[in-house]
């Protein structure tokens, strides 16, 4: 008799504590009796007017590992430093940093005496060099001839081949100080010296730097541009070392924010560092990008999120559908009488949505909506037995 008394009197509490809800809520069946401690009754009728809606389970291959934060930078071998070939004043500057500048456009003009010094070397080179071949052909063809003797010939002939090497040197020097075929082929013609010299772009790409000013004097190899090609861009991020162990070559790489452009960007880890920065205690990752993004530019920091290929199956569920109760989460499956909790490992989070295991198949249906009203009830059933 004690026993049924204090069940009568969990009854009456339990009553008292979800009356409130039940006004909220009147088509959800209370009957404490009729359901079990991990199932939710609802009569079929009154389905419709509580608020719950179904949906299903989203498969998914790849579950979030962690979110970092990562820089975008340029590769090494994609970065390019302008100098100035030759010493001279700086006349004009063409680019300015964020331009985009294709192979061979004129960058910067420069005055440079030093480049006459090398272009009447060039001509006094170029002069020899027809004087040789002049020499040369006459002395061939007397030898031929039988009129001379051999050894003259090929002294000549060597004489020849060393005004050729030191106009072709001549010739390499100037390409070198920035002057076009073109130009070294019109001074050949014309004999006309010009002092101006021009600083061409090596690349394709932009422009990250700017380094000289127009109207300073620079020495030779001084820096003038800094110029990037952005046919590739990497990801530098930072990983906590702790979690870094769980991190693995070719895990794929997605931003965290919910941008349109930014979704359909991805990258895969290429790299991880063996050292550990002192600073912050974090590993460098590297990632690289997929493909080319007008949103994504070098210098950017974005966070990103590491995605990992999953053995086991994984789904995709709001966040809204799971419910949390003394430490442990749970899903309502819809059942032909109501809905049945069914227990859950929540594996990674990501924007409005979690990745879960479970003993699942992927065809239930699942409460995407009205979950807090399921899960009340649930509770209320529980406490009751």
């Amino acid at each position: 008799m004690r026993k049924i008394m204090i069940k009568r009197q969990t009854m009456v509490l339990l009553s008292a504590c979800l009356a409130p809800f039940a006004m909220l809520h009147p088509d959800l069946s209370l009957a404490v009796a009729a359901n079990t401690e991990m199932r939710v009754t609802i009569s079929a009728d009154r389905f419709n007017n509580l608020g719950v809606t179904l949906g299903k389970l989203e498969p998914v291959a790849q579950i979030p590992m962690l979110t970092a934060p990562a820089k975008v930078v340029v590769p090494p071998a994609h970065e390019y430093l302008v100098s100035a070939s030759q010493s001279g004043l700086i006349t004009q500057l063409n680019a300015s940093i964020g331009d985009l500048v294709r192979k061979g456009d004129v960058l910067a003009e420069l005055n440079s005496p030093d480049l006459l010094s090398m272009q009447r070397l060039y001509l006094k080179a170029e002069n020899e060099l027809q004087l040789g071949s002049l020499s040369n052909q006459r002395d061939k063809k007397l030898f031929e001839e039988g009129v001379i003797a051999e050894r003259r010939w090929q002294e000549t002939h060597s004489q020849y081949n060393a005004f050729a090497s030191e106009a072709n040197e001549h010739r390499q020097l100037l390409e070198i100080a920035g002057m076009s075929a073109a130009e070294i082929n019109r001074l050949k013609s014309t004999h006309r010296l010009n002092s101006k010299l021009q600083v061409r772009s090596p690349i394709s790409g932009s422009v990250l730097e700017r380094m000289g000013v127009a109207g300073s004097r620079v020495d030779m190899l001084a820096p003038l541009y800094r110029i990037a090609g952005l046919s590739e861009l990497w990801l530098e991020i930072n990983i906590p070392q702790e979690r870094a162990a769980q991190i693995k070559i070719g895990d794929k790489v997605v931003p965290e924010n919910t941008d349109p452009f930014a979704e359909k960007i991805s990258a895969k880890i290429s790299q991880l560092s063996q050292n550990v920065n002192l600073e912050n205690q974090t590993v460098l990752a590297r990632a690289i990008i997929d493909g080319k993004h007008p949103s994504i530019r070098p210098g950017q920091r974005i966070n990103i999120q590491i995605m990992q290929a999953t053995a086991t199956p994984a789904f995709k569920v709001p966040n809204a559908a799971i419910a949390q109760n003394e430490g442990k989460s749970y899903l309502f499956i819809r059942t032909p009488d109501g809905f049945r909790v069914t227990p859950i490992a929540i594996i990674g989070k990501q924007n409005e949505e979690s990745v879960i295991g479970g003993e699942l198949s992927g065809d239930e249906d699942i409460a995407v909506k009205g979950a807090v009203a399921l899960k009340a009830n649930w509770l209320g059933l529980g406490s009751g037995e």
